[in-house]
């Protein structure tokens, strides 16, 4: 019989890999063939005027509510909340909000955010890397 609080570290860590897949497929899913550039959904939905970056920033501040459920402090989900804010404003900017997405990648900054703190309260012997395979 396992330990009710494995079953919870093994949720979580369950969690965590879900939003780092939602993560790359939203940030770097494609590569630029021949260079080491990569970009994902955002971009490319990003592209539709209108309804791409409000999609796109749906998706993104989903990541910030699942760390608020995962009971990261407010400090944190704001962070979180200041990057998805940054990646709508800039980049409902036509063309030139598209090129930053593909730098800046909020949901990638916002998935270490998240590790980051969750790794703080993890007990040195429970630290585990949730990153799934690719």
């Amino acid at each position: 019989m396992t330990r009710p609080e494995t079953s919870d570290r093994e949720a979580t860590e369950r969690q965590i890999a879900r939003l780092e897949t939602l993560a790359r497929v939203l940030d770097d899913i494609f590569r630029v063939p021949g260079t080491r550039v990569r970009f994902g959904l955002d971009g490319i939905i990003g592209l539709i005027p209108g309804v791409g970056d409000a999609l796109t920033g749906a998706l993104s501040g989903y990541l910030a509510v699942r760390a608020w459920d995962l009971g990261l402090p407010p400090h944190v989900v704001a962070h979180m909340a200041a990057n998805v804010g940054i990646d709508l404003l800039v980049g409902s900017i036509p063309v030139a909000g598209d090129l930053f997405d593909v730098g800046f990648k909020a949901n990638r900054r916002n998935v270490e955010l998240l590790k980051r703190e969750l790794a703080k309260r993890a007990p040195a012997a429970d630290l585990k890397d949730v990153t799934p395979p690719h």
